[in-house]
């Protein structure tokens, strides 16, 4: 069985942020939140309901952030240069 990566997303090759998982347990974290940022959007319907709808996905885009910045590479501005890869 090959290691864990020591980061779960790696920092975007363009830009500031990270991009997509590179191990399963990342994977987990981003299916995680788009399933329940979809279970708040059923249960909270934003035309409906839109303070709790946007308070609520707040909280878990703040949580999936923390998440990234604590198992993500650290996040720098990058302009693609190969050699930082």
């Amino acid at each position: 069985m090959p290691p864990t990566p020591k980061y779960w997303f790696p920092a975007k090759r363009f830009g500031w942020g990270w991009g997509l998982p590179v191990c399963w347990q990342g994977w987990v974290v981003l299916v995680a939140y788009i399933g329940l940022v979809l279970v708040v959007a059923a249960n909270f319907p934003p035309h409906q309901q839109t303070a709790k709808f946007a308070i609520l996905v707040a909280l878990l885009t703040v949580a999936f952030i923390i998440i990234c910045w604590i198992k993500g590479e650290p996040p720098s501005w990058r302009w693609g240069d190969k050699d930082k890869r």
